[in-house]
């Protein structure tokens, strides 16, 4: 059995990345945890071993969407298929540990739509049929760029046909290697404003579906087609449109 880590590393964002983006983090020092341990509990450093105290961390800045994770319905619109949105902490535990597929996409240029015509063809190459909650997993190999600043606005974008489709065999959790699922932003709002009319921006989010996304993952290279579990289960964050996931393939 090997494991290999799908999931970005959780680390503090270099100077420019906007508010809304970043990962702040303060790292407290031993000697800060002595002294704690001192104020709270009134014990010198003398008793910790070389005058070590507790080290910790606090995370300052931290969106649910700001690394590797898992968005819940909530996060796409406030009801879906006429029922109010699953929250991430609402979402069935049974979705998060299954077997994994990825199909590679790797060939798309950013800006490209991935159809459900491409999956299967995909699916026929590799000799696998999706089974009711597979975890299928996106390859376009952009996970490169995750510590880039335009790492945003690279990518390809699953279309709301192949989502449905996916969903339509059983499909409740699907993930890809970049920043979204759907395209990047920045060419979904061009498109969008180009034509004046709803249904583009956002597509394959927004398509009343009953499914969870992961975006951010990493890795995917070092996988086979198939024949290993995906475990990926996200915080449980009250209310949480999404949560940070350890996502981990068992191979």
């Amino acid at each position: 059995m090997g494991l290999v880590d799908l999931s970005a590393l959780i680390a503090p964002s270099p100077e420019g990345v906007p508010d809304f983006l970043r990962i702040d983090i303060a790292y407290h020092t031993h000697a800060a945890g002595a002294e704690q341990a001192q104020a709270i509990l009134k014990v010198p450093p003398s008793v910790f071993r070389n005058g070590e105290g507790w080290a910790t961390e606090t995370i300052t800045n931290l969106g649910t969407h700001s690394t590797t994770h898992i968005d819940a319905l909530w996060h796409y619109n406030s009801t879906i298929q006429g029922q109010r949105a699953q929250t991430i902490d609402e979402l069935p535990l049974e979705w998060f540990f299954n077997d994994g597929v990825v199909l590679d996409m790797v060939h798309k240029t950013d800006g490209d739509a991935i159809t459900a015509g491409e999956m299967q063809q995909e699916l026929e190459k590799i000799g696998y049929e999706l089974k009711p909650l597979d975890i299928v997993l996106i390859r376009t190999g952009r996970d490169k760029f995750c510590n880039q600043p335009d790492y945003v606005f690279r990518g390809c974008g699953v279309t709301v046909e192949a989502t449905r489709w996916l969903y339509e065999q059983g499909i409740r959790v699907m993930g890809i290697d970049s920043w979204g699922w759907d395209a990047p932003l920045d060419r979904q709002a061009r498109e969008a404003l180009d034509r004046g009319e709803a249904g583009i921006f956002w597509a394959a989010h927004q398509a009343d579906l009953q499914y969870a996304q992961i975006e951010r993952l990493v890795n995917l290279g070092q996988l086979p087609a198939h024949g290993f579990k995906v475990s990926c289960f996200p915080m449980k964050i009250k209310g949480g449109s999404a949560g940070p996931a350890r996502v981990v393939a068992i191979v």
